[in-house]
């Protein structure tokens, strides 16, 4: 499952789009990290690895609703 965890000090979030079992802890052992949530910064700021994102999207991996509002935002970049 592709979603976020959480990383941020106590009211200022900051999140990490992992690649995860779906039964672990929301902050539990992660297999990769796949990019960044920043919420706090206007606009909020997402840096995503496409190519890694389609890559596990490929092998069976779901993403949580949040993730895929994320990336449907800011879709991967169009090479020349």
């Amino acid at each position: 499952m592709i979603r976020l965890a959480r990383v941020g000090a106590t009211r200022k979030p900051f999140y990490r789009i992992v690649v995860i079992e779906k039964d672990r802890a929301r902050n539990g052992r992660s297999i990769e990290v796949v990019g960044t949530y920043d919420p706090r910064r206007t606009p909020a700021a997402v840096k995503l690895e496409h190519e890694r994102i389609q890559y596990w999207i490929g092998v069976g991996a779901q993403m949580s609703d949040r993730v895929a509002k994320l990336v449907g935002k800011s879709p991967a970049p169009v090479a020349a």
